[in-house]
């Protein structure tokens, strides 16, 4: 199969509310567009140029627009941003918090056919023009709803507290070790994002004493053993990467490769995912296939991978990824954590960017964003969270109770 690259790609500022600055989602894409265009070095005029050889297509990620911002149809709200956008071909894709890897993964895949030479992903969504009990309940969806989510308060809190429980329930000796890695989980992702001038809370406060403190006024307990110091966080943002493949020829050389890749999707319902794996060491055994995979068709393993970006939704799932990538044997995540071999200093950093913890998780966004992550990481533009000498980059991103499970590895050229 002919290599793909990432050309540059840009992340709108996670901190910023744009209902509140009064500006709609096609501001938002209008932005983000632009930003990731000049730093691929394209132009309007190149995609117009490109459109008319039949070379370009679109790949929309979105979770949640008809509930958000009212409105469907996401794939064509380009031609709204530029009339360079007329005529090309682009589709909204979707599967929860995966839907921007899976807007990724068509992307690939119609590079790789040949299809298309040059392709545009957008990652985005709007989840501030709602209160918070109706984003609970829309983040429902993400779930089986009438199973898992309907007349349940923030439901998603409650299943990954029920992972949490499960992590502590095969190892109950160690419990006061486990809450206290998912605290040092949650400080140091808090702590990271202070570094990324995109990053949602890089002026929030969060220590690791206050993140031991679960069930306290300031840090109110939200599902199971989990409190708010373990949640990602309900963020507005967009993601852009331009991906290519061997024809397109250009004058970046700041470019990176999609090296491997992995897809799984588990069970629907966490209980059947939690019951199935009773007998797997892997709590989450269709994620550590995602990233067996992902290995195998990079021709990697753990020991090349420098830097990693994964899917804390919670601590609990960032807790998980750890074996889950091969860093340790499933069990032992508390002692990597203990050590500080996955703080960006260690020798097998996680989420130097803070993650969707400390960076922040809009939800259509989060695998474009990781995967622009890692662009930066392998070509040495990851400004304040730069992990020195960093030559391959991996990231998970999980929709659902990790439902579905996607992974890719990206390298230097």
């Amino acid at each position: 199969m002919g290599k793909i690259y990432i050309l540059g790609g840009a992340q709108t500022d996670f901190e910023r509310n744009w209902t509140k600055e009064g500006k709609s989602f096609i501001a938002l894409l209008t932005e983000v567009v632009e930003d990731t265009l000049k730093n691929a070095n394209l132009s309007y005029e190149d995609i117009a140029k490109l459109n008319k050889q039949n070379r370009i297509a679109c790949f929309i990620g979105n979770f949640g627009g008809e509930s958000y911002v009212n409105q469907g149809h996401l794939g064509a709200l380009l031609t709204e941003v530029h009339s360079a956008f007329y005529g090309v071909p682009s589709a909204r894709y979707e599967a929860a918090c995966a839907s921007g890897s899976v807007a990724i993964d068509a992307a690939i895949t119609k590079l790789r056919a040949e299809d298309y030479d040059v392709t545009l992903v957008i990652g985005w969504e709007l989840m501030k023009t709602v209160n918070s009990t109706t984003g609970g309940d829309i983040l429902g969806l993400a779930a089986f709803y009438e199973k898992e989510a309907k007349g349940i308060s923030f439901p998603f809190p409650k299943l990954f507290g029920s992972i949490a429980d499960e992590i502590v329930n095969r190892d109950k000796a160690n419990q006061e070790r486990i809450m206290d890695s998912l605290a040092l989980l949650s400080n140091k992702n808090y702590k990271n994002a202070k570094q990324n001038k995109l990053a949602q809370t890089r002026k929030w406060y969060m220590s690791l004493e206050q993140a031991k403190l679960r069930g306290t006024d300031s840090n109110p307990s939200i599902g199971g053993l989990l409190a708010i110091s373990d949640c990602s966080q309900v963020t507005d943002g967009a993601v852009g990467v331009v991906l290519v493949n061997e024809n397109f020829k250009t004058s970046n050389s700041n470019k990176s490769e999609i090296k491997g890749w992995g897809h799984r999707v588990a069970p629907m319902l966490l209980k059947t995912k939690l019951s199935l794996s009773k007998e797997s060491p892997y709590i989450l055994p269709w994620t550590k296939q995602t990233i067996d995979d992902t290995y195998q068709r990079a021709k990697l393993s753990v020991n090349d991978i420098d830097v990693f970006e994964t899917h804390d939704c919670f601590t609990s799932s960032e807790y998980l990824a750890i074996s889950s990538f091969g860093i340790c044997a499933p069990g032992n995540e508390f002692e990597v954590i203990e050590q500080g071999i996955i703080e960006i200093e260690g020798s097998k950093p996680i989420n130097p960017s803070g993650g969707l913890i400390g960076c922040g998780h809009p939800v259509g966004a989060s695998g474009v964003r990781m995967l622009l992550d890692l662009h930066k990481q392998v070509t040495g533009t990851a400004v304040g969270y730069q992990i020195t000498n960093a030559k391959n980059a991996m990231m998970l991103n999980i929709g659902g109770s990790a439902t579905t499970n996607y992974s890719f590895i990206v390298g230097r050229v």
